[in-house]
């Protein structure tokens, strides 16, 4: 704004910056330039470090188990597990024993 207030006119200031007319009159209107905060940023059930501790004390909980342990629903776990790319076993840790188990 501060080719306004070195003497240019609004007109010209929105032309020059590609903006319309009333966009250059409501930035002249504002104390401060910086964007607003809208709203209450939202308070998390979840604590990410709490459950990121959790699963590396107990690796082998389920889900589910975790979901208790944070007071949480299943999904909520596993989307988390998944945003802080932990991802779920997909073998079991003894390979023999899983297969003469299913043979």
């Amino acid at each position: 704004m501060g080719f306004v207030h070195e003497g240019g006119s609004q007109a010209e200031a929105a032309r020059r910056f590609d903006v319309s007319l009333w966009c250059v009159r409501n930035w002249l209107a504002r104390k401060d330039l910086r964007p607003e905060q809208k709203g209450v940023p939202r308070q998390r059930k979840l604590d990410r470090d709490q459950l990121r501790a959790r699963v590396r004390d107990h690796p082998d909980a389920t889900l589910q188990e975790h979901a208790a342990f944070c007071g949480v629903d299943r999904s909520v776990i596993g989307k988390a597990l998944k945003c802080m790319k932990i991802t779920r076993k997909k073998r079991p840790l003894n390979t023999k024993s899983a297969i003469q188990k299913n043979a």
